[in-house]
């Protein structure tokens, strides 16, 4: 039974893939599912922020969003019997990885798949759902009425925030990347979010949202990174159709909310008066908040399952942004693309 693991063989070096050979499972622990995995999506692994939780692993195991059947429970596994469907997303420390057969899961990162939502669905949304709850719900509690500004709105992150803040009464406003994109949220489901092409780098995003509502700024803005510095010092692998900081903080109304994915953020203090002014936070978007803390382990299930991710996509509130079905063999070579940023939907291991 092969599983895939990630390999660094020293900090800085980009990280390499590698199937290995597993031996027989260990026995089941009193409180471990056995499963059956069905589908395993594929997020990028970030390994500076395992080294800093002191996961130093040879090889680290790959695929943490799984789908899949219960084949055997543990003698104190309370919520799940064999035939179980389920789903859930592996701990940042798991031993296993999620590419592969048959895995050992701790029952309280699992969650019963509805019947309805296929093994794809269930595998490919739990991320990104999760992500887009924590920064809707949780960072900027959205609201009917309120504007949101979604950036990258066609990524798999930004469908599903997009549909989310919709589903919550919010007027959307998103940015696409390329024409492609474009014509891709204007299909979307339901209808109305308004589409900013900035592929041409001719529009001025804050210009345009502020145009948008009036003059009066953007209550929640997701970013999908952002610039910090101008064109000509910004590094060459920064993506230039990101909007730059002050662009952020010119186009956020008053109490508005910012929520950032750029772990790096700097704000000089023209930065921060400028947002004490509108009265206005930012706050930072890390969804392995829930599973480094145990506190949090009731409430993590919750958006998981029941008050929303599987019950949402249930009931067809969001659909996820996924690529054609993977077949095992091509799971080191879509890992590697997911690594470098190369692919645009999210993969996902069917097996």
């Amino acid at each position: 039974m092969k599983a895939l693991y990630g390999q660094q063989n020293s900090p800085g070096e980009e990280m390499t893939f590698v199937f290995q050979e597993r031996e027989n499972l260990p026995p089941t622990g009193d409180h471990d599912v056995k499963v059956q995995v069905r589908a395993c999506a594929l997020s990028w692994m970030d390994t500076k922020l395992l080294s800093e939780i002191r996961v130093k692993k040879e090889l680290v195991p790959v695929g943490r969003e799984i789908s899949g059947v219960v084949l055997e429970v543990g003698s104190k596994v309370t919520f799940f019997q064999p035939d179980d469907e389920v789903v859930g997303i592996l701990p940042l420390d798991s031993e296993e990885s999620g590419v592969c057969e048959v895995i050992l899961v701790h029952e309280h990162y699992l969650v019963p798949k509805p019947e309805k939502v296929c093994w794809l669905e269930a595998a490919g949304t739990l991320r990104d759902g999760l992500r887009a709850y924590t920064a809707l719900h949780y960072l900027s509690q959205v609201s009917p009425g309120r504007s949101v500004l979604v950036l990258d709105g066609a990524s798999p992150f930004g469908t599903i925030a997009i549909q989310l803040a919709q589903h919550r009464g919010a007027k959307v406003i998103s940015t696409a990347h390329s024409l492609e994109d474009k014509q891709y949220l204007e299909r979307l489901r339901p209808t109305g979010a308004r589409v900013i092409d900035v592929s041409h780098g001719k529009i001025d995003v804050a210009e345009s949202c502020l145009e948008e509502t009036g003059g009066l700024g953007v209550d929640i803005v997701l970013d999908a990174g952002v610039r910090l510095y101008s064109a000509e010092d910004e590094p060459t692998s920064k993506s230039q159709l990101l909007p730059h900081k002050h662009d952020i903080i010119t186009l956020l109304g008053v109490g508005g909310h910012w929520v950032t994915m750029e772990k790096n953020l700097q704000l000089d203090p023209p930065d921060s008066h400028s947002l004490f002014l509108k009265g206005a936070t930012v706050s930072f978007l890390n969804d392995e908040i829930w599973n480094l803390s145990s506190v949090q382990q009731g409430k993590y299930l919750d958006i998981l399952w029941w008050s929303y991710i599987m019950e949402k996509l249930s009931s067809s509130v969001f659909r996820p942004q996924l690529d054609e079905p993977i077949p095992l063999y091509e799971a080191k070579v879509s890992m590697e693309m997911v690594q470098k940023n190369q692919a645009r939907k999210r993969q996902v291991i069917q097996f």
